[in-house]
């Protein structure tokens, strides 16, 4: 049984017998009154209080969410913010680019906004910070960023530091990456004149892009073995995965392997291509630094002879093609006489894919079908992405019903 004890004061026995409370040495010296209770493990604990009701009220509620298996330690949420997230990053089972990827939001974000005893975050800390970030960067990171810390008070609450996670609260927005703008797919004839802004050595690795709906990192991972000219199918087996400062094989995303019809004319510009530029093994680790050394004869190879590197593509060949292209504007130069190219992320190499799959619900292919060609999880994200590039069906469905449905109109007279 519970109770609130007098810091105040000590019991004294009186000339009559009667016991009476008089002041002791600690006498208007912090707080006057501790509430004491029993845990679930039958230890005692206690927290100080100014005045006694509030003492009382308590220990009454913690002894009673004790007996209803409720009970919570006020004193765990003290607990050392920084402490939880070191846990929580190292008992992530992901694969090492993710990992990184939540030690680099947690480090540049998260960290130095959250920190000391995580009963002090509240809803209304979460929704702000969410709300500043959003206003610096753009919704990616604001989702990835909501994810680490969500992920960190999910811990807080499962080790019983604190009751309730208040990223979950619904003050608290959920955040989306989807901008709501619809995705434009480039025509045939931009997507021309950016191949053509290739050199020759890599014209192939945009022209598979968009032909293929290959991802930029399964391009600089495909290699010759892949093209199965017999099948007519591309197997899409891995893809370059950079690693901090390494770069190795892997999956491709999802994790999950896939083949993709490959079209004729794609099959002759592979035999022209590799006829001139012969593919030359390339050993790299599989999935990781340490990973065990695996060789294919990858098609492109970068300047220096090594793997594609993606900055270096990005900025030395694809965005020239852009510009080329008349897609952007000629870069200018800053002060050290550096180029610098006025992009968005509407002007990356996942427009190549955009293409392919424009193209192929322009020719009928469904949903599914394109789903699996692009590698997507769920064929209803594909729908979501691509729906309003689906052909207008109004005029096929009335012909169906029309085709249907049609009976002869009765004549006036009834004959």
């Amino acid at each position: 049984m519970g109770y609130t004890k007098d810091l105040w004061t000590r019991p004294e026995e009186q000339p009559d017998g009667k016991v009476k409370r008089v002041p002791n040495s600690r006498w208007g010296k912090g707080k006057r009154y501790l509430a004491c209770w029993l845990d679930p493990d039958g230890r005692e604990r206690s927290q100080a209080f100014t005045t006694k009701r509030p003492a009382d009220k308590h220990w009454q509620k913690m002894e009673t969410d004790r007996d209803r298996g409720e009970y919570h330690d006020p004193k765990a949420g003290r607990a050392d913010f920084d402490g939880i997230a070191q846990r929580w990053l190292k008992s992530r089972v992901v694969d090492p680019s993710s990992k990184i990827r939540y030690e680099s939001v947690y480090r540049l974000h998260v960290k130095p906004v959250f920190g000391g005893a995580v009963k002090r975050i509240r809803a209304s800390d979460v929704q702000m910070f969410q709300a500043e970030l959003g206003e610096r960067l753009g919704p990616s990171t604001v989702a990835a960023a909501r994810l680490v810390l969500l992920g960190i008070l999910d811990l807080a609450v499962e080790d019983q530091l604190i009751k309730k996670n208040p990223a979950r609260s619904r003050v608290v927005d959920t955040v989306s990456v989807d901008d709501g703008e619809k995705i434009q797919a480039w025509s045939s004839e931009r997507v021309f004149k950016l191949i053509d802004g290739h050199p020759e050595s890599l014209r192939l690795l945009p022209t598979i892009g968009a032909t293929a709906g290959l991802r930029e990192g399964e391009l600089f991972g495909l290699a010759w073995e892949d093209i199965d000219f017999d099948e007519q199918v591309i197997h899409v087996r891995r893809q370059l995965k950079k690693l901090g400062r390494h770069t190795v094989y892997a999956l491709p995303k999802n994790d999950r392997e896939r083949v993709v019809p490959l079209p004729a004319w794609t099959a002759e510009s592979i035999r022209v291509y590799v006829a001139k530029y012969k593919p030359v093994p390339l050993t790299l680790p599989w999935e990781k630094p340490d990973g065990k050394p695996r060789t294919h004869n990858v098609l492109f190879r970068w300047i220096d002879g090594g793997h594609m590197k993606p900055r270096a593509y990005s900025e030395t060949v694809w965005k020239p093609a852009l510009v080329a292209a008349k897609i952007i504007p000629e870069p200018t130069k800053d002060k050290r006489g550096r180029r610098r190219y006025v992009t968005t992320r509407r002007e990356g190499t996942h427009q190549l894919r955009h293409h392919y799959a424009s193209v192929m619900l322009a020719g009928g292919v469904n949903i599914k079908e394109l789903s699996e060609y692009l590698g997507h999880a769920d064929p209803g994200f594909t729908l979501r992405i691509y729906a309003h590039m689906l052909p207008d069906s109004h005029e096929r469905a009335r012909k169906v019903i029309d085709e249907r449905m049609f009976r002869p109109r009765a004549v006036a007279d009834g004959t």
